[in-house]
């Protein structure tokens, strides 16, 4: 017993720790103040988080107005080019359509041109062939062409009527067309409509006479002969035989 004694309360006997006794509202202070740094520390990495990936929504708001802002704008714009587009498009079409017609009109100027120079040669050929007394009749610028539609043929030619202008020419033309056929020449007659072969003329000085007529379009024309008449005669006036221009 003794012995025991002196293990417990001798120099050998363990030491004792005296600590003093934290207060329980202490470390109920501590533990909350700990809990409220968790929280805030989590809902400040939420927020980091939340607008590092675009989700902020003051942000999200104020881009998807600048957007929707830039979206109108663009719409506005694009309306508007598309209207200029369209004016200009039809501006082109009218400028293409009166280029058009100014260059019609230059070429059939031009065609008028070179037919009025040809007038005047061949009037100039008939005054520079006077001394004579006697009336007679010519035919100058004989022409035969292709129209513009397949099968169609246009012609073109002058009657002058030089010498004493007593009175007028009254007669006709026949006109008489050579073609081939199928291997086969042929010739035709042609006249001012269906009811006559014959087309009558009537003038003073000079009359022109231009028409046009048509044939199959596998037919291909050589040439066209007119035959001129006086009014009351049968013999025939004048004869002339002209090629198709190529």
């Amino acid at each position: 017993m003794i012995k025991s004694l002196k293990k417990k309360y001798g120099i050998s006997a363990p030491r004792v720790a005296i600590r003093p006794q934290t207060p329980a509202y202490i470390r109920w202070v501590v533990i909350t103040i700990l809990a409220v740094l968790a929280v805030g520390l989590s809902l400040g990495m939420y927020e980091a988080g939340r607008r590092f990936a675009g989700f902020d929504k003051n942000e999200t708001g104020h881009d998807l107005n600048r957007l929707s802002e830039l979206n109108g704008r663009l719409e506005r714009d694009n309306e508007e080019l598309r209207m200029k587009v369209a004016g200009l498009d039809r501006q082109l079409q009218m400028d293409l359509v009166a280029r058009e017609d100014i260059a019609k009109q230059v070429k059939t100027l031009e065609n008028e041109n070179i037919r009025l120079k040809e007038d005047l040669a061949f009037f100039q050929n008939l005054g520079s062939a006077g001394g004579k007394s006697e009336q007679k009749v010519s035919i100058g610028r004989l022409k035969l062409e292709r129209g513009k539609l397949p099968g169609e043929y246009r012609y073109s030619l002058l009657l002058v009527q030089n010498g004493p202008r007593a009175k007028d020419f009254h007669g006709s033309l026949e006109f008489a067309v050579h073609f081939q056929q199928n291997g086969e020449k042929m010739m035709i007659p042609i006249g001012s409509d269906s009811s006559s072969q014959m087309l009558d003329i009537n003038f003073r000085f000079y009359q022109r006479i231009d028409n046009t007529f048509h044939l199959p379009p596998d037919a291909i024309v050589d040439s066209m002969q007119v035959k001129v008449y006086e009014k009351g005669v049968a013999q025939t006036r004048l004869m002339q035989t002209v090629n198709l221009s190529l």
